[in-house]
C-alpha cells in the first residue's frame, strides 16, 4: 500500500510527530489500513516523508501505548483491530451489488457469443506479438486510432461491405457509442433533429440526447423508414440500420436505399449507417453497405467486431464524410483514443494475415446451423402459438406471444426453469439470442422453454411466422 495520505504541514503549529500519530490513528479507525498490515519501517517511512526517525518512532511508541499497533521484534509494526463501530468506507459496493440469482443453465442471452467456437488460440497470439513489440506499446496510440487497423479496416470493409474509405477517413473507438459521440461534436452548431425507423434504437437515442439532439421517431412501411414521413419532419440526419430492420428482421431493399440516397443528395442530408453485423448473413448475399452505393458521400458508416470476436474487444470504427472529415481534424487532437492500442494492433495483424476473413467464413456457416436448428425446435414446441421471427445479422428470434400472456411473467418463469431469455427495447417480445449458447444445447433449452410456459401459451394459434 502506498501512504501519499499521510501529508504533513510543516507550517501548522501542531508538531509532526503529533500530525503524523493523528493520521495513522484516523486510517487505523476508519479501516483503510487493515487489521495485521504492516507499516513500512521507521527509516522508509522518515526518508518517504522527509522527517527524522525520531519523529516516526514517536508517533509509532505513541500507538502502541494506545493500541493501535503492534511491535513485533525483528519484523516491524503491525496493525491491531481498532476500527470504530461507525466507521464507513467511502466506496460501498454493496450499494451497486446485484442480488443473488437463479443458476442459468442456458444462456439466450444476446451479450455473449458461444467461446468455443471463438479463434482464442490465435487471438491470444496475436496480442502476444504485439505485447513483444516494447517500443510500441510503450507510448500513447494515434488520437484516430492506430493507422495500421485503420489500413486493414478499408481494405476489409470493402471486400465484405463494399465501404468507400480511405485509411485517413477512417476513426477508431470503442464501440459504437464512443464513436457517436465523437460524430455528434461534429455535427453539432446545425441539425439537432435525428430521425430514425419506430421503435428506434437506445443506445443510440441516449448518446443523441447526451449531445443535445432529440429522436424523431418515424413509421415504416413494408420497405423501411417511410420517405414521405421522412419528407415532412423536416430532418437532415438519418439513423438507419440497413442491415437489420429491428419490425421485421430483413434489410432494406435496394429502391429503398437509393430512395435514401436520392433524399441525401437532394436536401444536403446525412445518413448515419449503423451496420452491426452486417457481414454476419447466412440465409442470402449480404447487400452492400449504403456508404458504398451512395459512392462514399452523404453516409456516415459505423462497423463493429462484438459478434465477430468477443463482445469484450471493444473495437468500432466510423467512415466519416470528406466534409466531416475535414471537421474532424480540426480537433483530432483533443480526442482521446478510447479503443486499446494493443487490441487495435492485434486486429490489424488479424485482418491482414486473412484470418478474420476465414473465421467469418466459419461464423457464417456455423450460425446458419444454430438458426436451423432453433426454429426447428420452436415450431415442435410451440406450433402456431407464439409468433416466429428471425433477426438474422443480430443473431436472435424474436417470439411474440398471445396478448394476454405478460413478457416479464413468461422471461420469470423461463429463468425457473434454468434458461435466461430477453426482450426487445419495448418489452413486447421475447428475444432469444442464439450466438453465445452451444448448438449442443439448444433442443434442450427449448424443452425447458415448453415446461415453463405450458401452462400460460394456451392453445390460442398465432396468424403465422415471420422471416424463416
Amino acid at each position: 500500500m502506498t501512504y501519499d495520505f499521510l501529508q504533513l504541514n510543516r507550517a501548522s503549529p501542531v508538531s509532526l510527530y503529533q500530525q503524523l500519530y493523528s493520521s495513522i490513528r484516523g486510517a487505523v479507525e476508519s479501516g483503510h489500513l487493515k487489521t495485521g498490515e504492516r507499516l513500512p519501517s521507521i527509516r522508509s517511512l522518515a526518508d518517504g516523508l522527509k522527517v527524522s526517525c525520531t519523529t516516526v518512532e514517536s508517533a509509532y511508541q505513541q500507538l502502541c501505548v494506545e493500541g493501535y499497533l503492534r511491535a513485533r521484534p525483528q519484523r516491524g509494526y503491525f496493525v491491531l483491530e481498532a476500527r470504530r463501530p461507525d466507521a464507513v468506507r467511502p466506496a460501498v459496493r454493496a450499494d451497486f451489488s446485484r442480488p443473488p440469482g437463479l443458476p442459468v443453465r442456458y444462456n439466450f442471452g444476446s451479450d455473449c457469443v458461444d467461446s468455443a467456437n471463438m479463434d482464442l488460440k490465435l487471438w491470444r497470439r496475436q496480442i502476444r506479438d504485439v505485447l513483444n513489440r516494447q517500443e510500441i506499446i510503450a507510448s500513447y496510440g494515434e488520437h484516430q486510432g492506430e493507422y495500421a487497423l485503420r489500413e486493414a479496416l478499408s481494405s476489409y470493409s470493402y471486400g465484405v461491405r463494399g465501404v468507400l474509405a480511405s485509411p485517413d477517413q477512417i476513426v477508431i473507438g470503442a464501440g459504437t457509442q464512443p464513436l457517436l459521440s465523437i460524430l455528434c461534436g461534429l455535427l453539432n452548431g446545425g441539425e439537432t433533429a435525428v430521425a430514425m425507423e419506430e421503435p428506434g434504437f437506445r443506445q443510440a437515442e441516449q448518446i443523441f440526447s447526451d449531445c443535445g439532439f432529440h429522436a424523431l421517431k418515424l413509421p415504416g412501411d413494408e420497405d423501411g423508414l417511410n420517405m414521405e414521413a421522412l419528407r415532412a419532419s423536416g430532418a437532415k440526419l438519418v439513423f438507419l440500420s440497413p442491415s437489420n430492420r429491428v419490425q421485421t428482421g430483413m434489410s432494406l431493399p435496394i429502391s429503398r436505399r437509393m430512395e435514401l440516397l436520392r433524399w441525401a443528395g437532394e436536401c444536403g442530408g446525412i445518413i448515419i449507417e449503423d451496420d452491426h453485423n452486417g457481414e454476419l448473413r447466412y440465409r442470402a448475399r449480404p447487400i452492400p453497405a449504403l456508404q458504398g452505393m451512395g459512392g462514399g458521400g452523404n453516409v456516415v458508416y459505423i462497423g463493429s467486431f462484438s459478434k465477430l470476436l468477443l463482445p469484450s474487444v471493444r473495437i468500432g470504427y466510423m467512415a466519416l464524410t470528406p466534409e466531416l472529415l475535414n471537421r474532424y481534424r480540426l480537433s483530432a487532437g483533443n480526442y482521446n483514443q478510447t479503443a486499446s492500442k494493443i487490441e487495435q494492433l492485434a486486429l490489424a495483424n488479424y485482418i491482414r494475415s486473412g484470418q478474420m476473413e476465414r473465421h467469418l467464413r466459419h461464423l457464417r456457416k456455423l450460425y446458419g446451423m444454430k438458426c436451423d436448428r432453433l426454429t426447428r425446435a420452436l415450431k415442435r414446441a410451440f406450433g402456431g402459438r407464439v409468433k416466429i421471427l428471425l433477426q438474422e445479422t443480430p443473431l436472435s428470434i424474436l417470439l411474440t406471444p398471445p396478448e394476454d400472456a405478460g413478457i416479464q411473467s413468461l422471461c420469470a418463469l423461463a429463468l425457473h426453469q434454468g434458461v435466461r431469455v430477453g426482450t426487445t427495447s419495448d418489452g413486447k417480445k421475447i428475444l432469444l439470442g442464439f450466438a453465445g449458447i452451444p448448438s449442443e444445447q439448444i433442443e434442450d433449452a427449448v424443452s425447458c422453454l415448453q415446461t415453463a410456459w405450458k401452462d400460460v401459451l394456451k392453445e390460442k394459434e398465432i396468424d403465422r411466422n415471420e422471416g424463416l
